[in-house]
């Protein structure tokens, strides 16, 4: 029997970047919270292409540890990367994800499992007493929290909380990019899965320093922007493009209706007016996005035919007298 034939409760997935001086502690203390569970467990190290000795480490407590599995990167890919092959490995029912910096506590751990049995798909952590600094940490991160909640719908207080817990169903059909780790529950929400938080503990960092900064701040703006895109119009793109087409198409019809009136009925010069330009542009703009949204009409449709994609999510099937579940599908 291979090893993903064998399932486990719980997985935990972490990402490792130059974290040498914390792994030991962090496995003792995630192996000591595991056990004391009594469920089965795995633990999934990502190793992203650390340029220290993180896998070296790693590796001497793989042999130690058969629970412990490590995964190493040719190079650095990036958090959400890490993520995404932590999910593709993990066996577990319940996936926790957890960073490895020991500012989020494995003591934690049991109380999301918990929560996550009361029915709810997605458990995400709140670090409501964050130990880091106001202006140059905190207040971003209360900014983008409220942006991230209006624009995607799901009011969570800190989507940037990397202890989480997930259904293996919910994360396993889900393709990560950018910097989209932190927006996994905004796009599980597409699923109609049931998204809860609670407030974990946070403590400062004991070694070297954060891997965030504006630039990557800008780039979640920018994955922010995708991410809405693709709740709400990622299987008929026509009725954004479309719907602008159709609007900057009527804008420089009206226009340029308004300034052939001039002309004929009045004899006007429009030659060197700004609103015949701008009719053009606008008359362009809209045909040039009609055209946008017909060509990403076809490229949506040969991404679900070609790959056997639905459309929608089959929670459960109930058939047969005994009405129990037979199935399941996902995106």
């Amino acid at each position: 029997m291979s090893r993903q034939d064998k399932t486990v409760e719980v997985s935990v997935v972490v990402p490792v970047y130059n974290e040498e001086c914390d792994l030991v502690e962090l496995h003792d203390r995630v192996t000591e919270v595991l056990s004391a569970t009594g469920r089965s467990y795995e633990i999934i190290a990502v190793d992203d292409g650390s340029q220290d000795r993180s896998f070296e480490i790693l590796r001497s407590l793989q042999e130690q540890d058969d629970h412990l599995v490590v995964v190493r990167f040719r190079r650095n890919f990036g958090q959400t990367a890490a993520f995404s092959a932590g999910f593709d490995t993990a066996r577990g029912e319940i996936i926790i994800t957890i960073d490895a910096d020991l500012q989020n506590d494995p003591a934690d751990i049991p109380r999301l499992i918990e929560v996550m049995e009361e029915g709810f798909d997605v458990v995400s952590g709140w670090r409501k007493d964050r130990k880091d600094p106001f202006l140059s940490r905190r207040l971003p991160s209360i900014l983008a929290n409220r942006l991230i909640s209006f624009v995607t719908g799901v009011k969570l207080h800190d989507y940037g909380c990397s202890l989480k817990a997930y259904r293996s169903d919910v994360v396993k059909n889900l393709h990560l990019y950018g910097e989209m780790h932190r927006f996994i529950p905004a796009l599980a929400s597409w699923m109609g899965v049931s998204v809860t938080e609670i407030a974990v503990r946070h403590h400062a960092r004991k070694h070297g320093k954060s891997k965030y900064g504006i630039s990557r701040t800008l780039r979640v703006v920018l994955d922010l922007l995708t991410v809405r895109f693709l709740l709400s119009f990622s299987a008929r793109p026509m009725q954004l493009f479309g719907l602008l087409g159709m609007a900057s198409f009527g804008v420089g019809f009206l226009i340029g209706l308004y300034l052939t009136a001039l002309k004929l009925l009045y004899g006007a010069s429009i030659s060197s007016r700004p609103l015949l330009l701008l009719s053009v542009l606008m008359l362009v703009a809209g045909i040039q996005l009609i055209t946008m949204g017909l060509l990403a009409e076809l490229i949506v449709r040969t991404y679900h035919e070609s790959q056997n994609k639905t459309t929608y999510v089959i929670r459960e099937v109930l058939d047969g007298d005994d009405g129990s579940p037979v199935g399941s599908g996902g995106i």
